[in-house]
């Protein structure tokens, strides 16, 4: 079965179900917190093993767009729960999702949905695993504070910077009015899923990019890029740009050159409106793992109320909650099939 395209993830948001590759693995779905620990071998998860001061442990890698969001639950559990140590790392969500094959983590952070080939690998490794749909971002094309003069840019403007082959080096390149000066281009690396999702909702097909800009799969690195270049443009998760108003200008986006500019924003996301930057953002969890009561609650606790908290928090975009309280389903009836 083909990897669902994003725009079918878009157009499907408020109807995300299970995921499966010729039923080798399985998003499957999750109740209450198993009694006690798990087994050995590729079915105990990446944890189980470690050394820690309490023994109890959780790792979690991948999307740094994500990352600001599980470290912030990670921090109000363990709050709550101080025996539990929670490791949250960033590498890019192809770097998560290989930590996660590789058993060296429990959850995945992704800004994107699994590929077919992680799929594979991950039924090569035997491992089963549970997806969920945790927050929705608004990817935000940036510019910085000092650029007065441009407000929007339409999806084809966009692909003419980033395709592959561009000939835009300087600002009047797009528009002769604009100034004689060099685009100096912020984007995610190829480890990251912004740059899968970006790709594809812009270029029309994934990993297809120009590659003569400044690649980082730290969020943080491209905000700083972008605020200090006067004739810079940049792309990253709402929630950086958020927390880094003052800093930077986001762009409006046309989704065709005759159509309204518009902003993003929580209401727009909501509405439907901001396409085609508006994404789901994903955990994915070893269904080994689950057996595991800390990381158990620790799921639950991310779909908590006070967990979900988190997401507005860090700037983001809390699911709808027909969306929650499937996730929250999913989760109950995963975890009582691990029991």
């Amino acid at each position: 079965m083909e990897r669902a395209k994003y725009g079918v993830w878009l157009r499907g948001i408020a109807a995300i179900g299970l995921c499966s590759l010729a039923g080798l693995c399985i998003c499957g779905c999750i109740s209450k917190v198993p009694p006690n620990g798990s087994g050995t071998g590729a079915a105990t998860g990446a944890s189980s093993g470690s050394s820690t001061s309490s023994g109890i442990s959780i790792s979690i890698h991948g999307s740094s767009t994500v990352y600001p969001i599980s470290q912030a639950v990670a921090e109000a559990y363990k709050a709550k729960n101080p025996a539990v140590e929670i490791d949250v790392g960033q590498s890019g969500t192809s770097g998560g999702f290989k930590k996660f094959v590789s058993l060296e983590a429990d959850i995945c952070d992704a800004s994107r949905p699994i590929k077919e080939a992680e799929m594979k690998l991950c039924a090569e490794k035997g491992i089963e695993y549970l997806e969920l749909n945790i927050a929705v971002d608004a990817l935000t094309v940036a510019v910085n504070p000092a650029n007065d003069w441009v407000d929007c840019l339409s999806v084809s403007q966009l692909k003419r910077i980033w395709e592959p082959g561009s000939t835009v080096q300087k600002w009047n390149d797009i528009d002769p009015s604009w100034p004689d000066q060099e685009i100096k281009l912020f984007g995610a690396d190829t480890d990251s899923g912004t740059f899968d999702y970006f790709t594809e909702a812009i270029n029309g097909k994934e990993d297809v990019s120009r590659s003569d800009y400044t690649a980082n799969s730290n969020d943080n690195v491209l905000v700083q890029g972008v605020a200090e270049e006067k004739y810079s443009l940049g792309y990253f998760g709402y929630g950086y740009y958020a927390e880094n108003q003052q800093r930077l200008k986001s762009l409006k986006i046309k989704a065709t050159d005759g159509g309204e500019c518009i902003a993003p924003t929580t209401e727009n996301v909501d509405a439907d409106l901001y396409k085609p930057l508006a994404r789901p953002l994903f955990i994915y969890v070893n269904k080994a793992a689950l057996k595991r009561p800390e990381v158990a609650g620790y799921l639950q606790f991310y779909l908590s109320d006070e967990g979900q908290a988190a997401v507005v928090e860090r700037k983001f975009i809390r699911v709808r909650s027909s969306i929650l309280e499937e996730m929250r389903q999913r989760l109950d009836e995963a975890l009582a099939a691990a029991k």
